[in-house]
């Protein structure tokens, strides 16, 4: 890639600002974690899989398509 493109300026501005960093790495190391957090542990213990329980094998596109069909026609 040639340096006077604009994404090795782009990459080069958050390679440099990353490899300077101090507090920031600890700031990063946080929110990663709390990502992880957000979407594996809580998805896994909060929000089973709907469909697998309430939709027979392979039919699973039918289901939801009759549950948005029931919903709308319901008073």
């Amino acid at each position: 890639m040639r340096k006077e493109s604009f994404l090795y300026k782009v990459y080069d501005l958050y390679y440099e600002g990353f490899k300077n960093m101090t507090i920031g790495k600890t700031l990063w190391t946080i929110i990663l974690v709390k990502l992880f957090i957000i979407f594996v542990i809580l998805k896994f213990f909060f929000f089973p899989n709907f469909l697998k329980t309430n939709a027979p094998e392979g039919q699973e596109a039918d289901y939801v398509g009759s549950e948005l069909v029931n919903r709308i026609h319901q008073p």
